[in-house]
């Protein structure tokens, strides 16, 4: 992923010089311009025969703008990067079937992992400290141990390259904690990807990939492509060729309360594939956005059974599909961004979470873009309350 500072000028910044030249009388130094209509193109220089014998026009354009561009793109690459904000996006799985329960206490797992457009901002800045990195984050509140996440994943960085940058990081938290959407997985996953900025990308994306797993089980999978089959842990990520329309809409409706991971884990033996098959050929229907780990959650917080029941209520038609994603405890609905008005209308859900999101996938070699719409616009749109965790 380039950096650059790009210096911008007027468009009066962008002309032509034109003169005019005689043969001369005999030979003496020139420059080589090259020859052939393609060179002459890139050089930007017409040549066109005069009327008055033995004269031509040589008309040469120049566009400050573009050399100062060029040239400061060749400063950044030299000096480096000392500051970088990145755009951290969840994920929903479309479906998620637990297929065997591990020796190691893990539980193996088959399902359709998706990036989506909601996410945090995380600033990164090289720190002058040489021991210890900082950071901050705009709400109170945020988990320990998802917090710390960024900080395991910076040391890993480091055991892994043996280099020493250390940090000043702010985390811009939108994603609500205890959801399902693998917001802590995907910090920890742009932070590895920022170190790797900051050292020249020593590190390829498939090593920052097989590292992150050490860490976390869903951390690998944000170093797809940004749509991917998931088994094992979550850790065997295979990319999906034909990811989900980005213009496909939903709604991300999320209780305060939040569901026990531990607690909410079952088996299945339902064949993934079918489902995997289903959906990449025919898209989203409720049939196939089966998650095993529903069952066990309702168990666990019945409040989110009955919303969701009461979102399938009041679907007229604009939801293809409605479930949980992950282990809760948050309720997709696929088709419309708008919640059904009892969200807004009822006191029982005064204090519950609701965004509107879309897919989202990336470049290889570029890290995930927040979508223009989804940005704040305004400082008066963050929480007031700040908070800090330093290693």
């Amino acid at each position: 992923m380039a950096c650059s500072t790009h210096l911008l000028y007027p468009a009066a910044a962008r002309g032509h010089l034109r003169f005019q030249a005689r043969p001369a009388a005999a030979a003496s130094p020139s420059v080589r311009l090259g020859s052939g209509t393609s060179r002459r193109r890139a050089l930007g220089l017409r040549v066109a025969a005069s009327a008055e014998q033995g004269r031509r026009q040589v008309e040469v354009e120049y566009d400050l703008q573009a050399k100062f561009n060029k040239l400061a793109d060749q400063i950044d690459q030299n000096a480096g990067i000392t500051r970088l904000n990145l755009f951290s996006p969840c994920k929903i799985n479309v479906f998620l079937r637990i297929t065997g329960k591990r020796p190691d206490g893990f539980h193996d797992l088959a399902s359709l992992f998706h990036v989506i457009s909601l996410g945090d901002t995380i600033k990164f800045s090289l720190s002058p400290s040489k021991s210890k990195d900082r950071l901050s984050t705009n709400v109170a509140g945020v988990p320990v141990d998802e917090s710390n996440l960024i900080i395991k994943a910076l040391n890993l960085y480091r055991k892994k390259t043996g280099t020493d940058n250390f940090f000043w990081i702010h985390l811009d938290k939108k994603v609500p904690t205890g959801a399902g959407l693998g917001g802590g997985s995907s910090n920890a996953a742009t932070a590895l990807w920022a170190a790797n900025q900051f050292s020249g990308c020593i590190a390829s994306e498939k090593e920052l990939q097989e590292w992150s797993g050490e860490i976390g089980s869903d951390i690998p999978f944000f170093f797809s492509q940004g749509a991917a089959y998931c088994t094992g842990r979550g850790e065997i990520v295979e990319d999906i060729r034909n990811p989900l329309p980005a213009n496909l809409p939903m709604v991300l409706v999320k209780p305060p309360e939040a569901c026990s991971t531990a607690e909410v884990y079952k088996t299945s033996q339902t064949d993934p594939l079918v489902l995997l098959k289903e959906i990449t050929e025919n898209g989203i229907s409720q049939d196939v956005c089966v998650n095993d780990l529903e069952p066990p959650a309702f168990e666990v917080l019945p409040s989110l059974k009955r919303l969701k029941k009461r979102i399938i209520a009041a679907n007229r038609g604009d939801y293809d599909a409605v479930f949980m994603s992950g282990s809760g405890s948050t309720i997709v609905g696929i088709g419309s961004p708008d919640p059904p008005a009892f969200v807004y209308d009822d006191d029982d859900y005064k204090d519950t979470f609701v965004s509107e999101a879309c897919f989202l996938t990336r470049n290889e070699n570029e890290w995930y873009r927040e979508p223009i719409s989804s940005k704040i616009t305004s400082e008066e749109d963050l929480p007031p309350e700040v908070a800090s965790v330093s290693d």
